[in-house]
């Protein structure tokens, strides 16, 4: 978040006249999270999922971003992912910037209503003028994940590519369960269903007395 509040900033100096160097510097630190070995999964399971008739990108960020940049495979990718209704209704090529930008808007669209959170997904202009394909990655990442989670039988591909979400979303409730569980317990006296279900009495000392 940090690396993309800084990269306005650092457009905006650069609008007044001076500081290339900072928004260029900016940009260079978001290009390091991009993930090459990321990459090639992503394309072999776009490849996978949409068919051969996608082509195949040049290898590296600028190939990447060429591939993807009109919108029209990432649409391809989530009706790919839709057993009965399409989520993007219609796929048109265009040479013209904001038809491809729209692409990507529909595509953004439809992965969010697959299931994919805000806070994994890009921008468009992160994709389109390549201002953060780190950001693309992730929020294709997520996608897969959805997907393998999801077992549906749309998933083409090894289901080893990505992570399934119920897993780690599994882990992360416990700890966090486990953390405010303890405070809610504390403030509501055992009045919550994790206290109830417990088998516990009244305010759940027997339970203390015992562990005594």
């Amino acid at each position: 978040h940090y690396c993309r509040e800084w990269d306005l900033h650092g457009i905006k100096m650069a609008n007044k006249g001076p500081s290339y160097g900072l928004s260029r510097e900016v940009q260079s630190k978001i290009d390091k999270k991009y993930d090459p070995e990321l990459e090639e999964r992503l394309v072999q399971w776009i490849i996978a999922q949409c068919g051969d008739s996608v082509g195949k990108p040049q290898p590296g960020k600028q190939g990447f971003q060429q591939w993807l940049k009109d919108g029209c495979i990432l649409c391809e990718l989530i009706n790919s992912l839709c057993k009965d209704s399409k989520l993007v209704k219609k796929i048109q090529s265009s040479t013209m910037a904001f038809k491809q930008m729209e692409q990507i808007s529909q595509f953004l669209g439809a992965a969010e209503r697959y299931g994919v959170t805000k806070s994994d997904m890009f921008q468009t202009v992160d994709l389109w003028e390549g201002k953060d394909l780190a950001a693309v990655q992730m929020t294709l990442l997520s996608l897969g994940s959805l997907a393998v989670t999801k077992d549906d039988g749309c998933y083409r591909g090894d289901p080893s590519w990505f992570h399934k979400k119920s897993q780690e979303n599994k882990r992360e409730f416990t700890e966090e369960q486990l953390k405010e569980g303890q405070k809610v317990i504390g403030l509501q006296m055992g009045t919550n269903k994790g206290a109830s279900q417990a088998g516990t009495t009244g305010y759940g000392r027997p339970r203390q007395i015992l562990n005594n």
